[in-house]
C-alpha cells in the first residue's frame, strides 16, 4: 500500500515538471524584447514592381453612352388658318381657331393622313419639299401647286396636267379627296361672296355710267345743231334791214356765230373726255372682276396641308390639346427608324470613321449592331429641318407613294458631303466632346426604348492574332525617342528597346528592337 500511494505521488510531480516547462516555453516564444517588436514591423526593403510579359489579342474600343433616339427630329406647325380662320356663324358670332381633335403621339402619319381637326377641319399630311406658304386655289401658280397636284395623282385624284397651275380639273381633285376623307372642300367664304357683289355691282355701276354719258353727249350736239340754225336765221334777218343798222347787225350777228361754235367745240372735247373716263371706269371695273372670279372657288387654305420631306412619320411628342388655340409649333415629328446619339472626347473622335461597325449594349445586356452614321457637325445636326419643320430635305417622285426624294438626295448625302474629303471627324481638332449619329439598321431589342441610355462600342483596331503585350506603365522613353522596357534577369534589371504597336485596355503590343524579349519575362512597372 505504502509503494502505490509513493508511485503517484512521483507521477504528479512529474505532470507538475513537465505543466512547467511547457508555460515556459510558451511564454519565450510569445515574449518579445523591443527591439524584435520594431523588426517584426520594419518594411522590408524597397524593390521594382514587375508584371509578366504576355501573349494574346488586342482589340483597341471606343466606348461612350447613347442615348436611342428616332431618327430626323423636327417641329410641326401650321402654315396658316384652318378654313377662314375667324369665320361669322349665323347668329353673328365670331369663332377662333381652337383644335377640336389633338393629335396622337406614337402615331404613324402616312401620305393623305389626318393629322388633326381645327374648328372641326382636317390637317392633312402630304409628302414634297416644298413647305406649305400660302393658300392655294384656282388661278395660283408655282412649285407648291405642282406638288399638290402629284401628291394627288398618288392618292388617286386626278388634277388633269400637274404643270403646277391650280385650274378647274385641280379643283375638282381637291374636292373629291377632301370628301373621301369625309369632309367638304374648302368653298367661298361670305367675304368672298361679299366681295364678288361689290365687284359686280361696281361693273354695273361703271356701264350705267358710260350710257348715261354717252345719251347726254346726243342731247348736247342736237342743241349746237339748233343754235347754228338760228344763228343763220338771223343772218337772214339782216338782209331786210337798212344799210347802215344792217352793216353793224351784221357784225354782231357774226360775232355771236364765232362764240357759239368756239364754246360749241369746248363742249364737244369735254364730252370726249367724259366719254373715254366712264369707258376707262367700266374697263376697269371688267379687269377686276375677270381677275377676282379666276381666282374664286374650292382653295386649300394655308393651315390644312402639312407637306412632309419623307413620309411616313411618326408624332413623337404633342404640345396641344383640345380646345388649344394651333399657334406655334403642335408638336414634333420624327422618322420611323431608330438611331443612337453619344459623344465621345475629342480625341478618341479622331479614331473613327464612317461606316466603322457599333456594338450596343442595353441596360438589360442585349446587343444590337449598328455603324457610324455621322461624325462631328453633320452628327449635331441629326437631319433636322430648321424653322417650322418643313423645310425640304429630299423632294417627292411622282407615283411613289412614299415621298421618296427626286430632287435631292435626303439628309444622310448631306451628311456624307459633310465628311467628304477627310472620311473622317470634323470639328474633333479641339479637346470637346464630339457628337456621333449610329445607325441601328435592326432595332430589334431597341424597338420602344426611345430615350433609354445605352452602351456604345466602337472597335477602331485588332492585333494580327497574339502578340506581346505589357502594360502602358512599363514603357519609357530614352532621351533619342526610342521606346524601351526594362526587364529583371539574373537578379538585375536590363534595358530592351522595343517598337510599340496597338493598345487597347491598358495594354500594348510590343515587338522588341534590341536584345530579346519573352512571354513571361517580368518587365518594370514600378519601384
Amino acid at each position: 500500500m505504502k509503494r502505490l500511494g509513493s508511485r503517484r505521488q512521483l507521477g504528479a510531480l512529474v505532470g507538475a515538471v513537465v505543466l512547467v516547462g511547457a508555460g515556459g516555453w510558451f511564454a519565450g516564444t510569445q515574449v518579445r524584447s523591443p527591439a524584435d517588436a520594431a523588426a517584426s514591423h520594419r518594411a522590408p526593403k524597397a524593390g521594382p514592381v514587375t508584371v509578366e510579359v504576355e501573349r494574346r489579342s488586342l482589340t483597341a474600343t471606343v466606348v461612350a453612352t447613347g442615348t436611342v433616339a428616332f431618327t430626323s427630329p423636327r417641329p410641326l406647325s401650321l402654315a396658316g388658318s384652318v378654313g377662314t380662320g375667324a369665320v361669322t356663324s349665323p347668329a353673328g358670332e365670331g369663332s377662333e381657331q381652337r383644335v377640336t381633335k389633338a393629335p396622337v403621339a406614337g402615331t404613324k402619319v402616312k401620305e393623305g393622313d389626318v393629322l388633326m381637326t381645327v374648328n372641326g377641319r382636317p390637317v392633312l399630311a402630304l409628302a414634297g419639299p416644298v413647305p406649305m406658304y400660302r393658300a392655294m386655289g384656282p388661278g395660283a401658280t408655282g412649285d407648291d401647286v405642282k406638288q399638290l397636284q402629284k401628291a394627288l395623282r398618288r392618292l388617286g385624284f386626278d388634277p388633269g396636267s400637274a404643270g403646277g397651275t391650280f385650274g378647274q380639273a385641280t379643283a375638282t381633285a381637291v374636292t373629291n379627296w377632301y370628301r373621301n376623307k369625309g369632309y367638304e372642300a374648302q368653298q367661298p367664304s361670305a367675304e368672298d361672296q361679299q366681295q364678288l357683289g361689290q365687284l359686280q355691282q361696281a361693273v354695273s355701276s361703271a356701264q350705267e355710267a358710260l350710257l348715261t354719258t354717252r345719251s347726254g353727249s346726243a342731247g348736247d350736239g342736237s342743241g349746237t345743231g339748233a343754235g347754228t340754225g338760228t344763228g343763220g336765221k338771223a343772218s337772214t334777218g339782216t338782209e331786210t334791214g337798212s344799210g347802215t343798222g344792217t352793216g353793224a347787225e351784221t357784225g354782231d350777228e357774226a360775232n355771236a356765230g364765232t362764240r357759239t361754235d368756239a364754246q360749241s367745240s369746248t363742249d364737244r372735247q369735254v364730252q370726249a373726255i367724259q366719254l373715254r373716263s366712264a369707258q376707262k371706269s367700266l374697263d376697269m371695273a371688267n379687269n377686276a372682276l375677270s381677275s377676282f372670279r379666276a381666282t374664286y372657288g374650292t382653295k386649300v387654305p394655308a393651315g390644312e396641308v402639312v407637306f412632309f420631306p419623307e413620309l411616313p412619320v411618326r408624332l413623337d411628342k404633342v404640345t396641344v390639346k383640345t380646345g388649344d388655340a394651333p399657334s406655334g409649333p403642335v408638336g414634333t415629328v420624327t422618322g420611323s427608324e431608330l438611331l443612337v446619339e453619344a459623344a465621345v472626347p475629342g480625341e478618341d473622335a479622331e479614331l473613327l470613321r464612317r461606316g466603322m461597325p457599333v456594338e450596343v449594349t442595353t441596360t438589360g445586356g442585349e446587343k444590337v449592331k449598328g455603324k457610324v452614321e455621322a461624325i462631328g457637325s453633320a452628327a449635331a445636326s441629326s437631319g433636322t429641318t430648321g424653322g417650322d419643320g418643313e423645310a425640304a430635305t429630299g423632294a417627292t417622285s411622282e407615283g411613289s407613294g412614299t415621298g421618296a426624294a427626286d430632287e435631292s438626295d435626303g439628309a444622310a448625302d448631306t451628311d456624307a458631303t459633310g465628311t467628304s474629303g477627310t472620311d473622317g471627324a470634323s470639328g474633333t481638332s479641339g479637346p470637346g466632346p464630339v457628337q456621333l449619329r449610329i445607325s441601328i439598321p435592326d432595332p430589334g431589342p431597341l424597338a420602344g426604348q426611345a430615350e433609354a441610355s445605352v452602351k456604345v462600342t466602337i472597335e477602331v483596331g485588332a492585333s494580327d492574332g497574339k502578340v506581346l503585350t505589357v502594360p502602358l506603365a512599363a514603357i519609357r522613353t530614352s532621351a533619342d525617342g526610342k521606346a524601351r522596357v526594362q526587364v529583371e534577369r539574373d537578379g538585375g534589371v536590363r534595358d530592351v528597346s522595343v517598337t510599340v504597336g496597338l493598345s487597347a485596355a491598358g495594354l500594348v503590343e510590343v515587338k522588341p528592337a534590341g536584345g530579346t524579349l519573352e512571354r513571361g519575362d517580368k518587365v518594370v512597372v514600378g519601384k
